[in-house]
């Protein structure tokens, strides 16, 4: 990578310095609603004048909403919305069927895997899924692979899947990816094995499809104050963290203090994971800080590099959606 970002570093600073990266291009983001980091990415890159914005999520009036704040800030953007909700299959589905009858729009450039729920109570979705496995991971390596044809059209096609350093509390729960449906559930346990999931899917598709141009990475946005953790307690959820994080032997649980990001900082990483072209020589890495995590000083647990590891999710994930993707 030319130039040394880090943690301080601003997405419109990025934005200006890959301008000619982003300028073109059609862009399609997931978890797109006002004041989550979908948004925040859009907003920033709507400056670099790409071709289109592809603005996807499970509320329509959101996502209807984020469009019109985008557009008042940059009228010269093109905009299309689109409804995904990644708790139903049949949902997923539909919406590929959308992109993929877009007669207008013959590539998908960049996909963005944003879309994230954290730390949620035990729940099922209507295909009988715990929510955060397939609201993080199942969902996106469906609608992913449905619409590959459109993103492998482009000439420089990529996937950035938006994972987080909660990965470090939970590996691949292979007997056991349910939590004995609901019986021996942690919101936190459950939210680390989705997140190293997201990795896991990214190191999967450098290996199926790097041959044939997609460059996929993942990446850690940071701690930022966003509407993704609106639902929890931070004294009391916090607390439950730290507890699993010192059982783990992970260094989060020692910790002094939380350092956090502005959306600014917080989306930086999310320009350089979709636009930077140094990026092709390192398929398949984890992004922290605005450039390549480093397994000595950052946190990056090996078993969500691990290639075995994911070819198995792949596998698994091929089983539980009922379909299987051969490239």
């Amino acid at each position: 990578m030319a130039k040394q970002y880090d943690a301080q570093t601003a997405a419109d600073v990025i934005v200006r310095d890959l301008s000619s990266e982003i300028v073109n291009k059609v862009v399609l983001t997931t978890g797109v609603s006002p004041g989550g980091l979908g948004a925040f990415f859009n907003q920033y890159i709507a400056s670099a004048k790409p071709a289109l914005l592809i603005l996807a999520g499970r509320n329509p009036a959101k996502i209807q909403e984020a469009a019109e704040s985008l557009v008042e800030e940059h009228s010269d953007v093109q905009v299309r919305t689109l409804r995904l909700d990644l708790e139903s299959l049949k949902q997923i589905r539909e919406a590929a069927d959308s992109v993929n009858g877009w007669s207008d729009v013959p590539q998908i450039d960049v996909l963005v895997n944003n879309a994230s729920t954290m730390a949620c109570e035990y729940t099922k979705t209507e295909d009988g899924f715990e929510r955060q496995f397939a609201t993080n991971h199942l969902g996106p390596f469906l609608f992913t692979n449905l619409i590959m044809a459109k993103i492998l059209a482009s000439e420089s096609p990529r996937i950035v899947n938006v994972s987080s350093n909660g990965h470090r509390l939970s590996q691949i729960r292979w007997p056991d990816i349910g939590f004995s449906d609901g019986q021996l559930y942690n919101k936190w346990r459950a939210y680390g094995q989705s997140k190293t999931a997201n990795i896991l899917h990214a190191v999967a598709l450098a290996m199926k499809l790097g041959k044939k141009g997609l460059t996929a990475v993942s990446l850690h946005p940071g701690v930022i104050h966003t509407n993704l953790a609106r639902h929890l307690d931070l004294n009391t959820d916090s607390a439950g963290l730290d507890v699993i994080d010192r059982e783990l032997g992970n260094a989060e649980g020692w910790r002094e203090r939380v350092n956090f990001k502005t959306p600014a900082c917080g989306v930086a990483t999310h320009v350089v994971a979709a636009f930077d072209p140094a990026l092709k020589e390192h398929n398949g890495d984890h992004l922290q800080d605005s450039h390549i995590a480093d397994p000595y000083v950052d946190t990056i647990k090996p078993y969500a590099r691990d290639k075995v590891e994911a070819d198995r999710l792949w596998k698994l994930s091929e089983e539980l959606v009922g379909q299987s993707f051969a490239y």
